[in-house]
């Protein structure tokens, strides 16, 4: 009963007028069950989670952001910014949670979305039941994995919550941390190693004690030439705290040196390409330009990162979140995944914009606006035939009395 009150007021405040079915078994009070740890065919961890009581027999699949290169392969991303333990809380709803730690850290969309695929075809096994509806959520790396399987497997999934995710176009994601990094060069000279698209060992190993250090104290002593690096890049900073240009230039900075020499090594070699961009925002933006460092991408990089595009081409409901103020992952990939559905001619796309400074900087309350918006979608969307649910409602049944 708890759960379809929370449910209520959530769409209350979404403004909707209709609730998805709610099975019997979450009329009880939903408790968190222990968690199964196990390894996936492909090597990635496994995570898996029922309620103890009072599963609903859905499923949230989730995948989690990005994880620097040189971390240990295990679970992560999921404790959101207020502390709140994310299975916990999946599970105090009345519904199961399943995760992966991917078989890869880094850059790891594929896979992920891999590993993904058989966390999903691992779970009835470890459940006893296949789930009645499962829900596939994703945060920033996560986010575009996410969208890739919502597009791509739709036949595994009922339906998809992306949160700030590089859906909209990912070499330009991939080209906006290249653009920071020479303009940051530019207008910071001799702080960083001078290559932005090769990163020596010395500044990966010695990142958080001297060179991130160093960018904050090199911001400090010329915030002129800190807002025009902010100005040439278009990066997000708060207007109303002057230290977010400090955490914008750190923040983007870290992915250039802990991210490219293993894109570059996935890749097949750097996928930056600045040789014919034109940067304005500056005081002087011919001799900007006639000085930036420019750099051509390798020939085998391109073709690899199709890979990596969304289409946007949904048969299945995707919702999508984003702060407006994402210095990392910039609001405008939304705009970009829009354009896309559209000239695909989906009608399944729901996107929430969050209006606010950083990345991935949710509420657990918005989180879980957005999580029943897709239920939401999900259960009215004529893609779900409601005898389908009809006819798994035994499974429901045999959940409840497993529970």
């Amino acid at each position: 009963m708890r759960t379809r009150l929370r449910l209520l007021l959530v769409l209350a405040l979404l403004g909707t007028t209709a609730l998805p079915t709610v099975p019997a078994s979450a009329q009880s009070a939903p408790v968190p069950g222990p968690c199964q740890e196990g390894v996936l065919p492909g090597g990635a961890l496994s995570l898996f989670c029922i309620p103890g009581a009072g599963w609903n027999g859905d499923l949230v699949v989730y995948a989690h952001g990005y994880v620097a290169f040189n971390e240990p392969i295990d679970f992560h991303h999921l404790t959101l910014p207020d502390g709140t333990s994310l299975p916990d809380l999946v599970q105090s709803l009345g519904y199961a949670f399943a995760t992966t730690s991917y078989r890869t850290n880094g850059l790891a969309v594929l896979q992920g979305a891999d590993d993904i695929r058989e966390l999903v075809a691992a779970f009835p096994a470890v459940a006893g039941m296949a789930p009645l509806y499962t829900y596939l959520t994703g945060v920033s790396e996560g986010g575009l994995v996410t969208a890739l399987l919502i597009e791509q497997s739709p036949e595994l999934f009922s339906g998809g919550l992306a949160a700030c995710g590089p859906i909209g176009d990912f070499r330009k994601q991939i080209d906006y941390f290249g653009d920071f990094r020479v303009l940051w060069d530019y207008s910071f000279p001799g702080v960083l190693p001078p290559s932005p698209i090769s990163i020596p060992q010395d500044v990966i190993d010695r990142w958080e004690d001297t060179y991130a250090p160093a960018v904050r104290s090199a911001v400090a002593a010329s915030p002129g030439a800190a807002l025009q690096l902010i100005h040439t890049s278009k990066a997000a900073i708060d207007p109303g705290d002057s230290t977010s240009v400090t955490t914008t230039a750190e923040n983007v900075l870290w992915y250039n040196v802990f991210g490219t020499n293993d894109a570059v090594a996935k890749l097949g070699g750097s996928p930056y390409d600045n040789l014919t961009r034109l940067y304005r925002g500056s005081t002087n933006d011919l001799r900007l330009n006639l000085n930036v460092q420019r750099f051509a991408a390798d020939p085998a990089a391109l073709p690899a990162l199709e890979a990596y595009e969304t289409t946007g081409a949904l048969t299945i409901p995707l919702v999508t979140l984003h702060t407006t103020g994402d210095e990392v992952i910039p609001f405008w990939h939304e705009t970009l995944y829009l354009q896309k559905a559209r000239a695909s001619g989906t009608g399944h796309l729901t996107q929430i914009p969050v209006v606010r400074y950083g990345h991935c900087n949710f509420t657990t309350g918005e989180v879980l606006g957005a999580f029943f918006r897709l239920i939401f979608q999900v259960t009215r969307s004529p893609v779900q035939d409601p005898p389908e649910r009809a006819r798994d409602e035994p499974r429901a049944q045999e959940a409840e009395r497993q529970a």
